[in-house]
């Protein structure tokens, strides 16, 4: 039971080859006969299920005897299976694409493709997916000649409707960026759960598996009205509710925590690729239109831009259409001009730590010792060295006297040292009268002098009698 629900779930493939001998020796036992007779995984699945229904027919004494072998097979393989390798960072250009089929997804692929990105198409039937590989086969890509367009092109078997999350999030691998496209087919109008499976129900599937799977940049496809009321895009909701189940999806999306754009796209049913040439983009924020025309190339293309600038398309939610009138801007231009609900990260740029260069210190050979202060005035590095101060004037002497000319015959005092600078013969005594001089100085200097008084204003005399 342990094998088949292994089986059941697609996981441990190889592990349940191994085992088929024990169960049946009708079957090859070599390996190489095992690949060479399955024509793909999925035809695997099912001669599979045949054989193990064939073997509970069987006598119940061959059926203990091989579920006792079957348990010890498995015991052993358990053991010998090595734990799964860490998971290693994603790749930036390896692009996951839900709906790939589809008249967006082919040309979201072709687009991705010609960016020089690698491409995962997720499809639910592998041969339908011909036209595809077809089509890429016919790019020209403008690097490289010798590298194929199908080299960069990976078709995944994925039902994001029916296959677990963790099976999902195996077929996401170490892509960086997911983009769903995927939504209910108009053929089958009358399917009533038709909206609700595939652009809610799927769509939410591959936001969890997306989570798990720590992807870096999810691009959902939604449409015009989701959040507006508004015509004609309203009437879309006729098809089963469907603009609602959208904005289910949208909801999911934006709570996930994801990085996340959105892209809400008018009708894009009649116009055909060459509707480019004649209507030129406008991409606005949320709730602006509901209604307007664009092709499925257009959107294709801006996925193809929103991939290659991914900051540009931070948390955004877009509404696309395109007329004649608008003027032709380059679609970095057009995102830019969105608000974002988010603030983006910062930029790998800034992240990198750049070499310092080496102090005075270190170029020398010292230790990162703390650098001395360098002092306001270059006096204080020497104690002997003083500022050059003004000369005071002595006090008058007794021995001053007036010559003819009405001049003072006593002079200023003047001390001078050797080396010409003002002051006292020894540095001490300079140093010590300074002090004093700065201690005792007057506040006013008509107060030194007895004789030197401040000019006073006139005094009125006393009127004449």
């Amino acid at each position: 039971m342990e094998a088949w629900s292994r089986l059941k779930l697609g996981v441990g493939m190889d592990t349940v080859a191994s085992l088929s001998p024990l169960r049946h020796g009708h079957l090859p036992s070599s390996p190489a006969a095992c690949t060479t007779s399955r024509p793909s995984p999925r035809l695997l699945k099912v001669k599979q299920r045949s054989s193990i229904s064939s073997s509970s027919n069987s006598s119940p004494g061959a059926g203990r005897s091989r579920s006792w072998s079957r348990a010890s097979a498995s015991a052993s393989s358990s053991a010998a299976t090595p734990p799964p390798p860490p998971q290693k960072e994603k790749e930036k250009d390896l692009v996951f694409v839900a709906g790939a089929t589809g008249r967006v997804g082919s040309r979201a692929v072709r687009e991705l493709i010609k960016l020089g990105f690698r491409v995962r198409a997720a499809v639910r039937n592998a041969e339908r997916a011909s036209s595809l590989v077809q089509s890429v086969q016919q790019l020209k890509l403008d690097g490289d000649a010798t590298i194929s367009p199908v080299e960069k092109l990976e078709i995944v078997e994925c039902d994001l409707e029916k296959q677990p999350r963790d099976g999902i999030a195996k077929a996401i691998g170490k892509a960086s960026l997911v983009v769903c496209s995927i939504g209910a087919s108009e053929k089958e109008i009358l399917d009533v759960t038709g909206p609700y499976r595939i652009d809610y129900m799927a769509t939410s599937n591959l936001v969890q598996a997306a989570t798990a799977a720590k992807v870096e940049h999810f691009i959902l496809v939604t449409s015009l009205g989701t959040n507006k009321i508004g015509f004609p895009a309203f009437l879309l909701n006729l098809f089963w509710g469907v603009l609602c189940w959208k904005r289910r999806a949208e909801e999911a999306l934006i709570a996930s925590g994801i990085p996340y754009t959105i892209i809400r796209p008018g009708g894009m049913e009649r116009p055909t690729d060459a509707f480019k040439e004649t209507h030129n983009l406008v991409v606005a924020a949320e709730d602006t239109y509901v209604g307007g025309l664009v092709s499925n190339l257009q959107v294709a293309e801006l996925i193809g831009c929103m991939a290659k600038n991914r900051r540009a398309a931070y948390c955004k939610v877009v509404e696309v259409v395109a007329e004649t009138t608008a003027p032709l801007l380059p679609m970095e231009q057009l995102l830019s001009a969105i608000p974002s609900k988010r603030e983006p990260p910062a930029e790998e740029e800034t992240e990198e730590v750049k070499p310092t260069e080496p102090k005075p210190d270190e170029a020398l050979g010292g230790d990162q010792a703390p650098k001395a202060e360098r002092p306001l005035s270059p006096y204080t590095a020497f104690l002997d060295l003083k500022p050059p101060s003004s000369p005071s004037p002595s006090p008058p002497s007794s021995s001053s006297s007036v010559t003819d000319g009405g001049t003072a015959s006593s002079t200023l005092a003047l001390d001078s040292n050797a080396n010409g600078i003002p002051g006292s013969s020894n540095a001490s005594d300079q140093l010590q009268g300074e002090d004093d001089k700065t201690q005792q100085r007057p506040l006013s200097p008509y107060t030194r002098y007895e004789e030197l008084k401040p000019p006073s204003s006139p005094t009125p005399s006393a009127p004449k009698t």
